[in-house]
């Protein structure tokens, strides 16, 4: 809860106002029932209409005031709740976009998703209440609890014997509700995983014909969730039923209490039903303290859970650079790196690109290929060994310059719903001749300009209404568009037909200028032409050089080029 109230600070002085404001409202609501006893036990005794009609309009003058001062208090409060929210959304998001990519691989997407709308909607939510009911039910409950010590402080007694069982049902029920309130939003996390998994594969599921079993996938998933929700609710719940019960005896005791002092003459009429308006109020003001420790539970099992997020170390420090390295533009000395801590995924990576320079690099599915471009692109740390660019050690340059040297165009990209323009542009200060440059190289210009709007031409989500094809051209134009010193090509070339693709390979030689590609491929005809082949076996290179060296020295290439093309591959 601390990084909560930290986010509270600059709003402490609406908040200091709308406190004040609320206290007012809430005191004049206090008095009404005491004004009443006064009016019924000496006003009317003394038969004066013009004292009844003067201490009438008192109280409705004093129920205007609350009403007022409620409504205005309220909406501060929500205006503060919804400033305060837009923030910590706003600072979770960021915080998100800055995670490393082992930090959004230990949280998952789907429980980041979760974080930023479903937690923050529960800390939304009580910080509203807090600022309604968190001022208006204390000061009902301890100043109704004073005046009717003052009424009669012999009834008071059977009151407030209930207060402290009610005070404890509340405590001892509510520490079991942040552990149940945490699993609750845990089974939220795996519930929008699958629900994010089926509609990115919505059509391979339909083609596949697996939608029932998707259904009881998800059915499980939502069947687990309920289950949490409703062991928290049930848990939860009693709060409220346990204490009406105690309150509900609390009333029954001073009802049988105060029949018997009224005809003793040790009380009066009018003072039994101030004390009974008291007690309502204090019943309702004890309402709103248990709705409080409910939403309590949710907030501070949700706000431990943003925390998580906005305080994750640093994961990939910028370190001070110890030299110069190695001559090349890029140049990786004997890497070894494991996603999960134990075997290596890639193992003794060594090889060297010169500017200007074209990389290949191919092998079968699960043999390191992405592996490499994410740790050239510094989205993971290397376990061992080093990685140069232009002779700079890759963890001594910033983010912001480091990112600024590549265009990629990665296996798994995605397109937004938004113009062709827009999704080459991809918020970058791009002039219309660069872009259309790119996409003319990318051999993206055709189609687009096939549309009757050209780049003006309007994309689905996901880019839904191109083909495969057309997709991977745009995200190649995209990548080119920056004019970057090194363009990373990740598999993105896998949906283009041959002509297309020997088309795009002759435009990127004849026009790359100083430009580094890198091209990562199951294709041997994507690769064929580039300076070095790497080829991957289960993390390790097995084969190093170029097209026709590889023929002769290395079966498993020779084997992959037969396979595709009988080893005649044509441009």
């Amino acid at each position: 809860m601390r990084v909560i109230i930290g986010y509270l600070r600059p709003f402490a002085k609406r908040m200091g106002l709308g406190f004040l404001i609320k206290v007012a409202g809430t005191m004049a609501e206090l008095l009404l029932p005491y004004l009443l006893s006064y009016i019924l036990k000496d006003v009317v005794a003394r038969k004066s209409m013009e004292e009844i009609l003067l201490y009438g309009g008192i109280m409705i003058l004093f129920a205007a005031l609350a009403l007022a001062c409620n409504i205005i208090a309220n909406r501060m409060a929500a205006r503060v709740s919804c400033d305060f929210s837009e923030r910590v959304r706003q600072d979770l998001f960021d915080r998100t976009l800055h995670l490393s990519s082992a930090q959004c691989d230990r949280f998952t997407v789907a429980s980041l998703e979760s974080r930023i709308t479903t937690d923050t909607y529960n800390v939304h939510n009580f910080v509203s209440m807090m600022q309604r009911m968190g001022v208006r039910a204390p000061i009902l409950l301890i100043g109704g609890v004073l005046i009717t010590l003052l009424m009669d402080s012999y009834l008071s007694l059977v009151m407030l014997a209930t207060l402290p069982l009610i005070f404890v049902t509340v405590y001892l029920i509510s520490r079991k509700g942040v552990p149940l309130y945490t699993r609750v939003q845990k089974a939220v996390d795996g519930m929008i995983r699958i629900v994010r998994e089926d509609a990115g594969g919505i059509r391979v599921i339909k083609a596949l014909s697996r939608t029932e079993h998707e259904h009881a996938r998800y059915d499980r998933a939502n069947r687990e969730l309920v289950g949490c929700e409703t062991r928290a609710g049930v848990t939860m719940g009693a709060v409220n039923p346990v204490m009406t019960l105690l309150m509900n005896g609390g009333i029954v005791g001073v009802v049988a209490l105060s029949a018997g002092r009224v005809a003793d003459g040790l009380s009066d009429p009018e003072t039994v039903i101030a004390f009974m308006q008291y007690f309502t109020l204090i019943s309702m003001a004890m309402m709103s303290v248990t709705r409080i420790f409910v939403m309590y539970t949710k907030c501070a099992a949700s706000a431990r859970r943003i925390a998580e997020v906005l305080q994750a170390p640093e994961d990939l420090p910028v370190m001070a650079e110890d030299g110069k390295g190695p001559a090349g533009r890029i140049v990786f000395d004997h890497v070894s790196f494991s996603y999960a801590g134990r075997a290596n995924d890639v193992e003794d990576i060594s090889f060297t690109v010169p500017a200007g320079g074209s990389l290949g690099i191919i092998g079968p599915t699960g043999s390191g290929k992405s592996t490499i471009i994410r740790l050239m692109l510094r989205l993971y740390d290397a376990d061992s060994g080093r990685i140069y660019i232009d002779g700079r050690d890759v963890r001594s340059i910033p983010g912001p310059e480091l990112y600024a040297m590549f265009g990629t165009a990665m296996q798994q990209d995605f397109l937004y719903a938004d113009t062709v323009e827009e999704n080459i542009r991809f918020g970058r200060e791009i002039g219309r001749e660069s872009m259309e440059e790119a996409a003319r190289i990318a051999q993206a210009d055709g189609f687009i300009r096939s549309f009757a709007d050209g780049y003006g031409h309007e994309l689905a989500q996901k880019g839904a209404n191109l083909s495969g094809g057309q997709k991977q051209r745009l995200l190649i134009s995209r990548a080119l568009a920056g004019r970057p010193e090194i363009l990373v090509l990740d598999d993105s070339s896998s949906a283009l037909d041959y002509r297309t693709d020997a088309a795009l390979r002759r435009a990127l030689a004849s026009e790359r200028g100083e430009c580094t590609v890198v091209t990562v491929a199951q294709r041997v005809s994507s690769v064929k032409n580039c300076d070095c082949i790497l080829v991957l076996e289960e993390g390790r290179i097995i084969g190093s050089g170029r097209h026709e060296e590889l023929l002769e020295s290395c079966a498993a290439y020779r084997e992959i080029s037969e396979s595709q093309m009988g080893g005649a591959i044509v441009d």
